[in-house]
């Protein structure tokens, strides 16, 4: 089966050469890369077009949108599996591709999705971070997973994924002008739709962020407008129980490994993921100014007073 990589990028200079590198040596290679470019300043640009092979797409400033520019890379491909990366993800070794794509078609899998570890200078909370939401076990999820896993059962990454192309268009490709996690819309679309995801752990990227309070706030703001707008793909399953779980395992990894002294920062940033998040599932109620503020992706909304009424354009 052809496999087609399609990676969205933003002035990628400093991780494309080692990304694209990293693919070609996989076990099992990539059909195609299709890098889909949102204007970048730096040398993303000359960087692809040095490799013959690279399709290389363009979109305008203030035509990115998270769904809506990987279907359109997803149209464009010709693989029987798509596989998408984000910029700054690079594989752990030369399996990775193997192994993402292994559990496909089995079990009722349609879409599977990577294991991400955090770079070597990350903070432990972030080192936590990877490891409370990518464990070392391969899991596979449906609609049987509700009541043992609640929210996480929709928990999918775009970091690192794959999807049988088939399947991927038949329940509609990614959500358009989604502000984020068009990944946990479309796993819920395969759920429901009778068909599993799965993690697939033995397949790594190296990836990870280091947000600061202020960020860290606009992000979980984000979230929050996700499960505003896009709820009804949740099936009022609620998240913020998974935030005080994460929360208490944080403070005895900090403790275990005697970083006492850091419990102060995980509850003042976790105080400001939960006023965001909050903050964000009440956005209708702000005044659109201040919510564009308190927004990590702000283009989400129009701009003018109707906070109802979002950015018309897509990417088509």
């Amino acid at each position: 089966m052809k496999i087609s990589v399609i990676i969205p990028t933003r002035n990628a200079q400093r991780y494309i050469e080692n990304l694209i590198t990293s693919l070609k040596n996989q076990t099992i290679k990539p059909f195609e890369i299709i890098v889909i470019d949102t204007n970048s300043k730096d040398e993303t640009k000359k960087i692809c077009k040095s490799y013959p092979d690279i399709k290389f797409l363009h979109v305008n400033d203030g035509e990115f949108d998270h769904g809506g520019t990987r279907n359109r890379a997803a149209r464009y491909s010709s693989g029987d599996i798509l596989v998408f990366m984000t910029q700054d993800a690079i594989p752990k070794n030369n399996t990775f591709i193997e192994e993402l794509i292994k559990p496909l078609g089995k079990n009722n899998v349609v879409c599977t999705y990577a294991r991400q570890l955090a770079r070597e200078d990350s903070s432990p909370i972030e080192k936590f971070s990877r490891k409370f939401n990518y464990p070392n076990n391969d899991i596979v999820k449906s609609k049987e997973s509700l009541d043992k896993l609640g929210v996480k059962t929709f928990f999918f990454s775009n970091v690192s994924s794959a999807f049988l192309r088939e399947k991927f268009m038949e329940v509609g490709c990614f959500p358009e002008k989604t502000i984020m996690n068009e990944d946990m819309i479309i796993a819920s679309k395969v759920i429901f739709g009778g068909n599993s995801t799965c993690y697939a752990s033995k397949a790594e990227v190296v990836h990870s962020h280091s947000y600061n309070y202020i960020e860290q706030f606009k992000r979980n703001f984000d979230v929050g407008v996700v499960f505003t707008d896009s709820g009804h793909y949740f099936y009022g399953v609620k998240s913020e129980s998974e935030g005080i779980k994460f929360v208490k395992q944080a403070i005895k990894y900090l403790i275990d490994n005697k970083k006492i002294y850091l419990i102060p920062h995980l509850i003042i940033e976790s105080g400001f993921k939960f006023i965001g998040y909050k903050l964000g599932k009440s956005y209708k109620k702000i005044p659109i100014k201040y919510v564009k503020k308190m927004s990590m992706h702000s283009f989400y909304f129009d701009r003018d007073n109707d906070i109802d009424n979002k950015i018309e354009k897509a990417v088509n």
